[in-house]
Parts: C-alpha cells; structure tokens; sequence
C-alpha cells in the first residue's frame, strides 16, 4: 500500500496567522500569572455598545432567530448595509450586491474562491495583513508582492504595480487604511491606482474595514467612488469587527458584483449556511445606530497614537512613520538588529520580537508575518496605562543594545 501524506499539500501550505499565535503565547505567559503586555491582536479594548448587546439579547428570545436564515444573510442586515455604505462612503449598492459572512477573513477567502483560477496572480502590497497571501494561495492563486517601506509612508504608486503586473495577473489587493501599517492613501492616489487597474482590466479587493478609523485632516476613499468605472470589477470587504468592537461576533461582508456575489453565496452555502443569527442582529443595531460610540473609541485611539509614535521614536535605532488611519505602529528595527542586548544579538525583527516578549514581558508582532522583515507591529488598541507601560519596557530594554 503507498504512503500518502495524512494532510492536503494545500492546507500543509498554510502558515498559522502569527498575530493570533502572538496574542495566544501573550495570553499563555499571563496565565502563568506573568505581567505580560500585549500589542499583538488588532482588536480594540473597548466592549461592545451596549445597546448592541441588548439587541443581540433580544434576538435570542425570537423564534424566527432559532432557525435556519437565508445563507446569504438576514435581507434587514443586507438592507442595512446597503443604507450604511451609502452613508459612509457614497458607494450606492442594491441588496443582491451584499453577501454577509463569518467576520471579514470568510469575506476575503471567498472572494478571492469566486474570482481565481489556479495560477491566477494577485498583487498584495506589503507590509500585508497576514490573511491575504494565505486566502490568495488556498484558493488556488498565486501572490504578487510589492514592498513597502518607511520612506514613503508605506504607499505604493503606479509604477510600483506595473513593474509587478503581468500576463497572468487578475486581482489587485487595495487597502486603505492599511493593517499593519496605519498607511491611507490620499483621494488623487486612490484614483490613479484605479485606472491603472481599470486600464489592464483588474479585478480589485479593497478592504475598508478600517475606514471610520483615520486621523486628524486624513480622509477616507473608497476606490470603487473614485473610479466609478471599475465598480463592476471591484469587491469591497467590510466587517463591524473594529468599528464597533465586535471583533468575536463575527460578522462581515462582501459587497460587489452581483455574478460574483451569486457565485460566492453558492460557496457559503454549501460551507457555513447563514451567520449566526443573534450576530445578525447584532450588526444590523450598530449599522442602524448613530456613531456616537465609534467617535469616542476613535478619539481614544488618536491619543494613543500619538504617544506611542512618540515613545517609539525616542529609542535609538527605532524609526516610526506616524500611522494616519486603523490602530496600529510600524516602526522599522533595523538600526537595532545586530547590536548585543542582555547577552543576546537579534539578527531580524522575529527574534527581536521573541527577546522582547521574554525579558521585557511585551508581545509584539514581527515584520516577518507581514512580508516585511526588520520591522515590528504594534497594535494600540490597548488601555493608555499598559501602552505607556508596554513601550516603557521596551524602551528600557533598547536602551541596553550595544
């Protein structure tokens, strides 16, 4: 009898997401009663509007939510969505347009399942968020880097893409504001890259999960506004994740196409059926709701920027652009790797970020994850207190590198 692998080449190909296994390591060390801090997950530290939760409470005494929903999602949140991207981007849909899914990374795997064949390339844009090149390569594409860096505030242009544009590429992966770098492009950048993507006749994910999360003068644009003549080849993922401090409701969507969102809900027919219901419910009171509470969670979020970008940059060897949009810092580490700290010389920014979790008791997520090595990413969606206190430790123990 022939040996075969116990496990498919395509799953064995996947890595684990380092910022949960960041965040789980965190969580195992202060469970160990360590007084560990952490700037692994991006997920904010705020609970869920109450008035979120009451709806949620309701939806569980409803019959009608004990059963089986259309798998495509509830057609209130579908409407709901519909009125809520109107509102906070001017992108006018139809409710045929919308796909609700298990939290954004379904949203993003299933897109990306409707639209590439095997050997089908995508550009992502790195720093990446980690999901990308994994949802890209299991469904049978083939990922596309262009690299990033500190000196133009993680933006990429036009001729950047072309370079990495080719005969087989058919997606473009947009994002703004970016995790893990807090980079949001401006309008007119925006539109340029757009019609470049109209132009060769790209597809297009943007992801505008963090579109209410920008700061000061920085505005949000949505590519398919911008470039109204590519909306027909454009698929925006969304979630009520990080606006609304949801992250563990789960609850995100597609709104794109309607062949392609057809063909999308087929698959999550057959894979998960309707989100949770209760999760439903819960959306469609955020969505319906003011914004008051995202406004304050913002305000909170603005004031840690600007410590911990300030902290940051104080330590020798550690440059960190400021981040206009999402929660997260991205400060290069290069000036420190190589330099002797407690006994120990850290050679790239994973084992920089291991050294750091054990002597100054703080998680953090290297460059590595992100496709970008040399570089950390520190989310600060964290208490002020622990912040400060977090990159205090770091900074002290920086301060020893010789």
């Amino acid at each position: 009898m022939t040996d075969r692998p116990r496990i498919s080449a395509r799953v064995s190909a996947i890595s684990e997401s380092a910022t949960l296994a960041v965040d789980a390591k965190a969580k195992a060390m202060k469970a160990e009663g360590r007084p560990v801090i952490g700037f692994g997950a991006g997920e904010p530290d705020f609970p869920t509007p109450d008035y979120i939760v009451e709806a949620a409470a309701q939806a569980t005494r409803e019959p009608r939510f004990h059963r089986y929903t259309p798998a495509g999602g509830l057609p209130e949140l579908k409407q709901a969505i519909v009125e809520k991207t109107r509102r906070d981007s001017g992108y006018e849909v139809e409710p045929s347009q919308v796909l609700v899914t298990n939290g954004g990374k379904q949203a993003i795997y299933e897109a990306f399942a409707a639209m590439l064949d095997p050997g089908d390339e995508v550009i992502v844009i790195a720093p990446y968020w980690t999901t990308y090149p994994e949802s890209i390569k299991l469904a049978g594409g083939v990922p596309v880097y262009v690299v990033t860096d500190e000196s133009t505030g993680y933006l990429a242009d036009v001729e950047q893409l072309e370079t990495a544009r080719s005969e087989r590429t058919k997606v473009l992966v947009f994002v703004s504001p970016s995790n893990p770098t807090g980079a949001v492009y401006p309008r007119e950048q925006v539109r340029e890259i757009g019609r470049w993507a109209n132009e060769h006749g790209l597809w297009v994910l943007t992801d505008e999960i963090y579109e209410h999360l920008v700061y000061g003068d920085t505005e949000f644009s949505s590519l398919p506004v911008e470039v109204p003549e590519i909306a027909d080849r454009t698929v925006v993922v969304n979630g009520v994740a990080k606006t609304y401090a949801m992250t563990g409701w789960r609850v995100g969507w597609i709104v794109g196409p309607k062949d392609l969102v057809k063909a999308a809900s087929n698959l999550q027919s057959h894979a998960t059926s309707n989100v949770a219901n209760v999760s439903q419910a819960a959306a469609l009171a955020a969505l319906s709701g003011d914004l008051e509470a995202v406004a304050a969670m913002r305000e909170a979020f603005d004031r840690r920027r600007r410590t911990i970008v300030r902290m940051l940059n104080e330590i020798d060897g550690v440059v960190c652009p400021e981040p206009q949009g999402a929660f997260y810092a991205y400060p290069s580490v290069k000036g420190v790797l190589g330099k002797e700290i407690r006994g120990r010389t850290p050679q790239s920014s994973t084992e920089l970020a291991e050294l750091i979790l054990e002597e100054a008791e703080v998680a953090v997520v290297p460059g590595e994850a992100f496709g970008t090595p040399g570089y950390l990413r520190l989310s600060y969606a964290l208490s002020d207190e622990d912040l400060a206190e977090g990159v205090s430790r770091i900074q002290k123990l920086l301060a020893e590198a010789r």
